[in-house]
């Protein structure tokens, strides 16, 4: 809050620079707002002015064996690759804080080095490492590679967690006769639980987008929706794309609404604790 005592000088710059923020966010979002419209366009190209509204994009979408199939194939990779990235990223981020050995710093740089590294390069890497075990073309190989790119983001987000992690919690579990696993499900993984949610679903919503790497790796019957869309949009242009693009922006609003929500939460929890 501005102070009421502020000169001119400080409110003209609060006020600016608040104006200059709302425009560059109008400026990042309004390519995903202009879209929406069309979703509902009874036109069969993608062009203003509307002449008139109808749901026939939606129908072609939840209706065709084509859209339907690739959204099916994208509901399979993400959440088994979300699940394997949770399970792999917390225990590396669970081991990671917990011992220091020489190199760590050299691991942990491997271990995130998917977000940094240009996805072409993965989707070549991946292609050529696959090729000759035959795990291209096939749901298998997806899940590896999805899961790989997923990682690094719940072990970020679980060794956030980490930081204010009392340990000495684990030892008293320890000496009451808890076993380091017993240990970990009942008093580690509940504590850490809004950070590993919170990497899942960023996992999740980098599965589900991905299209580079399911091109190099990804046969016609594993097609997913990223990839069917990049095939329209490359082939046929047609509304059905921007309905599909419309419902992928509702399920991303909804993702970072419930990341806010958990954020709050851990805050309130921290906050108790």
């Amino acid at each position: 809050m501005l102070p009421a005592y502020a000169s001119l000088p400080d409110r003209l710059w609060f006020y600016g620079f608040r104006v200059l923020v709302a425009l560059i966010l109008l400026f990042l979002v309004a390519p995903i707002v202009v879209i929406i419209p069309l979703s509902f366009s009874q036109d069969s190209f993608l062009l203003y002015p509307i002449s008139g509204y109808s749901l026939r994009w939606y129908e072609e979408f939840f209706g065709s064996g084509i859209w339907t199939n690739a959204l099916r194939n994208s509901l399979i990779v993400a959440p088994l690759s979300t699940l394997l990235a949770m399970i792999l990223g917390t225990l590396a981020a669970v081991g990671l804080t917990r011992i220091d050995f020489p190199g760590k710093g050299i691991l942990t740089a491997v271990l995130i080095s998917p977000m940094v590294v240009p996805v072409v390069i993965v989707g070549v890497g991946t292609y050529l490492f696959f090729a000759p075990l035959g795990l291209t073309n096939s749901y298998l190989g997806l899940v590896l590679v999805h899961a790989a790119l997923g990682v690094p983001f719940v072990l970020t987000t679980v060794s956030a967690t980490l930081q204010g992690f009392d340990h000495n919690l684990v030892r008293a579990a320890n000496s009451l006769g808890a076993s380091p696993t017993h240990a970990f499900f009942k008093v580690t993984l509940p504590l850490v639980a809004p950070g590993v949610i919170s990497g899942g679903l960023f996992a999740f919503g980098t599965s589900f987008d991905e299209v580079v790497v399911t091109l190099f790796l990804a046969s016609p019957e594993q097609t997913t929706l990223p990839r069917q869309m990049f095939s329209g949009i490359r082939e046929n242009i047609s509304p059905a794309i921007a309905a599909v693009a419309t419902v992928l922006t509702v399920f991303s609003v909804l993702m970072l609404l419930t990341l806010e929500w958990l954020r709050g939460r851990n805050e309130r929890r921290r906050a108790v604790a």
